[in-house]
């Protein structure tokens, strides 16, 4: 076939920038990775070192978050500001609708090149502003969770020890917004800057709480509630939280683990009509010349999509619960 007739010296070059790349990134990874992580633990350890001043830095990293200086929203719609605040962006809220204006724009202009039709542009424009956006946030607060909770017990760890030293519950949550990266040492480390500077611990921590959205962190706040107002052992009361929550993970990894080959099964088959188009329409490009322009054949692709998609949905549903 013609496609498949190149130079191979072409390739060779290719394979030679592949490794000038990887030999690059291994002797970033051996010589400036540890330095730079000695140097910036985490994002407010970071702002740290240029401002020493932690009610600045506490500020700054609010306005970073959406919010305002007291630590209230800064937009009138509660659910949009609570989804920037929890997908941990830094951009701000100014930054942030200038990027996704840009990139609806962008976006329309292409479509109007592609297809020449105002319908389509305007159509493309309003997807980029509203749920483009909202879907990009929803994907950032999911991931960032799922680090946090990755990260939460080895931060109740930390908090147990400094409480066994003999420690204030402050000062142990000092400890982990010093000790550990992001996201939990700069949540942690805004909420002891946030008691320093005159909150209570039990409104911070649902400020955090807030700021984050785990579900594991309602049984940390009212842990911390419960010992501030009644007294207990709380340094066993979070060890035991720790071990709950790394054994609920070793059961979240064991059933997905068993779900492998549902979700590999889904794939495949949720995959395999768009690559058998895709190699018809390769191999011979005038296979659905008669047909395509039809209206019935769009409102068959149509349908034929939409029913796809209702059997992804029920196969995801399958393979992915929560536990």
């Amino acid at each position: 076939m013609a496609w498949l007739d190149f130079d191979t010296q072409y390739l060779f070059l290719a394979f030679i920038g592949i490794s000038a790349f990887l030999v690059f990134e291994a002797a970033y990874l051996l010589f400036f990775q540890n330095a730079s992580y000695r140097n910036s633990i985490n994002r407010r350890i970071q702002l740290l070192r240029d401002e020493p001043n932690r009610e600045g830095v506490l500020i700054q990293l609010r306005k970073e978050r959406g919010l305002n200086r007291g630590g209230d929203y800064r937009l009138p719609v509660e659910y949009l500001n609570r989804l920037i605040l929890q997908s941990g962006l830094s951009l701000g809220i100014g930054k942030l609708a200038l990027y996704v204006a840009v990139v609806a724009l962008v976006a329309a202009a292409a479509m109007h090149v592609v297809k020449g039709q105002p319908l389509y542009s305007g159509l493309t424009l309003l997807f980029f502003l509203t749920a483009a956006p909202l879907l990009w946030l929803k994907f950032l607060r999911g991931r960032r969770q799922k680090k946090f909770g990755a990260q939460f017990p080895d931060a109740l760890d930390i908090i147990v020890r400094s409480l066994r030293a003999g420690h204030p519950v402050p000062v142990a949550i000092t400890m982990v917004g010093r000790e550990m990266p992001d996201p939990c040492g700069t949540e942690f480390g805004i909420v002891a800057d946030e008691v320093t500077y005159g909150s209570d611990l039990e409104m911070a921590m649902r400020n955090l709480y807030f700021r984050v959205g785990q579900e594991d962190l309602p049984l940390f706040v009212t842990a911390i509630a419960i010992q501030g107002s009644t007294g207990g052992n709380l340094s066993e009361i979070l060890e035991n939280l720790s071990a709950v929550i790394r054994l609920r993970f070793k059961m979240r990894r064991k059933v997905r683990a068993l779900a492998s080959e549902g979700r590999a099964s889904a794939m495949i088959l949720a995959s395999l009509p768009i690559m058998l188009f895709g190699i018809i329409h390769l191999v011979s490009p005038e296979y659905y010349s008669s047909v395509w322009y039809h209206d019935i054949t769009k409102m068959a692709l149509a349908g034929a999509g939409a029913w796809m998609g209702v059997g992804i949905f029920i196969m995801h549903r399958m393979v992915n619960f929560r536990i």
